[in-house]
């Protein structure tokens, strides 16, 4: 029954993740700009633009307040564009998962699988960002050691609901309605660029729904070297979207390969 619930990390699954990370290693350095250059650019832009003229935020440099936000914001994106167009490459044009499937791998295994592989991306890229950050001068504290933790569990939350996508998607055009929709609100909302203190209170209380903004309450102190606070509250809280993402993913999932 507990399968049912949570990501099982079986040899199956770890076997879908090698498989995922011996196919990127080709395109290593490709996706890792692609990764890696946004944020960049936004650390660069609005850490030293910005940054000039607002000073601090939250008792922190805007540019230590900016990077940890793009931390978490950077790695939803990872998580959710891989669980999404490449899942969906590899579950419906490449007819991957079918060859898969004629082994002893369930659909279970695969997500499971795909949901190690998204969380090992964002940790890879993340770990990038946060050397740069630190040359940046926007790291102050040796805690900020803790943050790929942190990146990897972000990984697992953001891909349950990719892959919740990608097993309902007719095609690519699809995912647009989650990035307008889902992402984009969140990216905007959930304190990467400015406090949720300074929104309306009852929006603050549906911006505490988004998981985005329990990555941000985590990274943000141990990359500012700021005592951690509801620590417990948001790790539930990204746990929670993982295993629900999951549980829902595996169901629609199965439907479409195995129906």
């Amino acid at each position: 029954m507990a399968n049912l619930f949570f990501p099982r990390f079986s040899n199956a699954a770890f076997a879908v993740w090698r498989r995922n990370a011996l196919v990127w290693r080709k395109l290593l350095l490709p996706s890792i700009l692609i990764n890696f250059g946004e944020p960049f650019l936004y650390l660069l832009g609005l850490g030293y633009g910005l940054g000039l003229f607002i000073g601090e935020m939250m008792h922190m440099p805007y540019l230590t307040f900016l990077a940890s936000g793009i931390l978490a914001s950077s790695s939803m994106n990872t998580a959710s564009f891989e669980a999404m167009f490449s899942v969906y490459t590899r579950m419906i044009p490449q007819r991957t998962y079918d060859a898969i499937l004629t082994t002893p791998v369930e659909v279970q295994d695969i997500l499971a699988g795909e949901m190690l592989w998204c969380a090992t991306k964002c940790v890879i890229s993340g770990s990038a960002i946060l050397i740069v950050a630190a040359f940046l001068g926007a790291v102050h504290d040796w805690s900020a050691l803790g943050v790929p933790a942190i990146l990897f569990l972000v990984g697992l939350c953001f891909s349950g609901m990719g892959l919740i996508m990608s097993s309902l998607a007719p095609g690519y055009d699809f995912f647009n309605y989650y990035v307008t929709l889902v992402l984009t609100p969140m990216f905007i909302l959930s304190g990467v660029f400015y406090p949720v203190s300074s929104l309306p209170v009852a929006l603050q209380s549906l911006v505490q729904l988004l998981p985005l903004s329990h990555a941000v309450d985590l990274i943000r102190p141990l990359v500012a070297g700021l005592p951690l606070t509801n620590v417990a509250l948001h790790l539930a809280v990204l746990a929670g979207y993982a295993m629900l993402g999951y549980l829902i993913a595996v169901r629609l999932t199965r439907k479409r390969l195995l129906v």
